[in-house]
């Protein structure tokens, strides 16, 4: 369902910042991504490593005014004086860089973890709840393409309670993050989300919504879970509007309630590693999208299926997206290529019993408070690693093909990992608004004509 609470952060202005014509990032916090390797594999070469990294979203940082003094939103909403249209606002507001530790993001290899709270120095827990979206190393989201392919990741929920939610998903969001004349930061500052929720927020594409227009977009959630619960939901979206509740695939909500959870036969107090596969009518990929299936694998094995024909959803058997192109649209969104999300939240309206209890879990209606998350879980995290994508098969070597059926293989997990890595070739230019150079930056520096490299500050040089 994607992740709907948004946080703004303030600061204490340390220096003047230069003025400049249209909405720029600032300096005084530099944007450094946090490096997080993936790979891409095919059958026929193995995995290859992506020189990928995360970046959290724009809404969670400080847009200011131009010496700092003031910022350009507030609790209520956007400052009207600052930002009555949208270019007026571009013009006078400046959107800073985060500390990603003091928003509860950390990576480590090709592991990414993230935190629900986050104690400050000054002795204070606050609840971070951070959104990351993958970042190629040409400052754009890299688009995943996944119709007829598969995606596998590394996961561990163990320290998730009841009422948390430690989501991986996919959304149609713009490669660029909407970067424009008036958002020349785009993907490299977080830019451009949306979902099938349809959000209204302040900032849309890293504009000023100025309607109030809610953004909807294609979205498919590979995994929202706690160690007690998960659901993997497909969200079509047509004519301006979406499947918002999808129809999702939950084994408690299917009957299986000894199935997933601590001890159980997916043992969430252990890592497992989760393939999600979409699988067409001619098994191409550019055929129609007509069944998606989970497989999961543990401690070397893959675990036999919650259902005897495997964990899957169908076209036929998803009615609820009908009327929103069925899977069909939701496949030729995979198939034009969406952004790799990662989110980590807890729900004060409802407790997150749309995830976890009644018919959908074991939690109680109750558990899921985060005031009783805060006071029992501080600590509560999600780690996702591993995180590869390609030919169907080739991401995890699996026994018997890795069918998820009824019984447990002897199974080896293995990342097959290339000698080759990939990198930005030489001849390749940044775009008109796009990054092309600044302290960390390892991108093009090379601009398309008739557009020259100009800094803007010691962290940001944009092709202009």
């Amino acid at each position: 369902m994607g992740q709907k609470t948004l946080h703004g952060f303030a600061a204490t202005a340390l220096a003047v910042l230069p003025f400049v014509k249209a909405q720029q990032p600032g300096n005084f916090t530099p944007e450094v991504h946090p490096q997080l390797p993936t790979w891409k594999c095919t059958t026929a070469g193995g995995c290859v490593q992506q020189d990928t990294s995360v970046v959290l979203d724009w809404n969670y940082r400080w847009i200011h005014n131009a010496d700092g003094t003031a910022s350009c939103t507030t609790s209520s909403g956007v400052d009207h004086t600052l930002c009555p249209d949208e270019a007026t606002c571009a013009k006078n507001c400046f959107v800073e860089g985060v500390n990603y530790t003091s928003s509860g993001v950390t990576t480590s290899g090709s592991s990414l973890t993230m935190r629900q709270y986050f104690k400050g120095s000054n002795g204070q827990t606050n609840s971070v709840s951070p959104r990351l979206y993958l970042l190629g190393s040409d400052g754009n989201y890299v688009m995943l393409k996944l119709l007829g392919q598969e995606l596998s990741f590394d996961v561990d929920l163990s320290t998730l309670p009841c009422g948390e939610n430690g989501a991986l998903y996919l959304s149609e969001m713009d490669a660029t993050g909407g970067r424009n004349q008036y958002n020349t930061g785009g993907a490299n500052y977080g830019s451009g989300y949306c979902d099938a929720q349809c959000p209204v927020q302040t900032w849309m594409n890293g504009t000023l919504n100025t309607n109030g227009q809610g953004y909807c977009c294609n979205e498919m959630d590979i995994l929202e879970a706690n160690s007690r619960a998960n659901a993997m939901t497909p969200h079509p979206c047509a004519n301006g509007s979406c499947d918002k509740s999808g129809c999702g695939l939950n084994p408690y909500a299917e009957g299986y309630k000894s199935y997933y959870g601590p001890g159980l036969t997916v043992d969430t107090s252990k890592p497992f590693t989760i393939i999600t596969r979409f699988i067409t009518d001619d098994g191409t990929t550019s055929g129609t999208l007509n069944q998606i299936q989970r497989i999961y694998v543990q401690n070397g094995k893959t675990v036999a299926s919650a259902a005897s024909g495997g964990d899957i959803i169908t076209a036929s058997g998803c009615t609820s997206a009908q009327a929103f192109g069925g899977l069909a649209n939701m496949g030729a969104a995979l198939g034009r290529g969406m952004v790799l999300t990662f989110s980590i939240w807890n729900d004060a309206g409802g407790y997150m019993n749309w995830l976890d209890s009644g018919n959908n879990g074991p939690c109680s209606s109750t558990e899921g408070n985060p005031s009783n998350i805060l006071a029992n879980y501080p600590d509560t995290h999600v780690v996702f690693s591993n995180i590869r994508w390609g030919d169907i098969g080739s991401t995890v070597q699996v026994s018997g093909g890795g069918n998820g059926g009824s019984t447990t293989t002897t199974s080896t997990t293995t990342l097959r990992t290339s000698t080759t890595t990939t990198t930005t070739a030489p001849t390749a230019t940044a775009t008109h608004w796009g990054q092309c150079g600044g302290i960390g930056w390892t991108g093009p520096t090379v601009c398309e004509s008739p557009y020259a490299c100009k800094e803007l500050n010691p962290w940001y040089y944009q092709c202009l």
